[in-house]
């Protein structure tokens, strides 16, 4: 048989052990958690106060990232201005960075004798171990799948679009508002479910900048951590729970971008 026959089944089978490779490990888990009926020990785990604090943080995350990334992403987007590209990937770094590294830098930044979290305590601001700190890491980590979204949808904007309302008499915030936020809406949608399903799933700096303590700080990645040697029904349900919600942001997030390149 010539050598090149063999290209196809080789090439099938390295596609099949793969998709195998990466969705065994969550079947498996989905399976456990069905086989052993761990739903049943929700309401006497600490599972629903993990909830909650995620829920919480994790849309303080995102309104952080909104206020604050918006304007950031629209500026490395349309403007010019000196170290633009170090700018640029300086708030992407944290997107590749190790989570030990983040959650330190964050200790060094933010602790009580760091760089700024010495001032901050004079002033009676503790951060490290709070539910503050847990935003804080939340936001450092996953708000530049934002911020990368949003600086992609403000720079694909027609320029054309924009100079007509202009000279409609449109202009600075109005023109923001009413035509280039609008035209936006849907990939800044997709980047803010990106950023959400990112926050959810923090770990490494969380657990390095604001500890686990059980209603505090314990999110659900952390409370998975503390349960898998003692309750590890609880644990598993914790994971499906987590699989849920991100499968859910990836499929939402996937409808908005496919709903915006068929706008554009």
């Amino acid at each position: 048989m010539p050598r090149w026959n063999w290209i196809a089944p080789l090439t099938t089978l390295a596609a099949v052990l793969a998709g195998a490779f990466l969705t065994l490990p969550i079947a498996a888990l989905i399976a456990r958690a069905i086989t052993n009926r761990a739903w049943e020990k929700l309401p006497d785990s600490p599972i629903p106060n993990a909830i909650m604090l995620s829920a919480v943080t994790t849309t303080a995350t995102l309104a952080l990232a909104l206020a604050f990334g918006t304007p950031l992403a629209f500026a490395l987007a349309r403007r010019r201005f000196p170290l633009k590209r170090l700018v640029n990937v300086a708030v992407e770094l944290p997107i590749v960075l190790p989570p030990a590294v983040a959650g330190l830098a964050l200790l060094i930044a933010f602790g009580r004798r760091g760089a700024i979290g010495a001032a901050l305590d004079d002033l009676g601001i503790t951060l490290p171990f709070t539910t503050a700190a847990v935003v804080l890491a939340q936001t450092f980590v996953a708000a530049p799948f934002y911020i990368r979204a949003a600086q992609v949808a403000f720079a694909s904007v027609p320029r054309e679009i924009e100079d007509a309302a202009r000279v409609d008499g449109a202009d600075g915030a109005a023109l923001f508002w009413y035509v280039t936020l609008p035209l936006s809406g849907r990939a800044l949608s997709a980047g803010l479910v990106q950023c959400w399903a990112r926050a959810l799933g923090e770990f490494g700096a969380t657990i390095l900048f604001a500890g686990s303590l059980q209603g505090r700080t314990q999110t659900m990645p952390l409370l998975i951590y503390n349960l898998i040697e003692r309750d590890i029904d609880a644990a598993i349900w914790t994971g499906v729970l987590l699989i849920g919600l991100a499968l859910a942001a990836l499929l939402i997030a996937g409808a908005l971008r496919r709903e915006g390149e068929r706008e554009g």
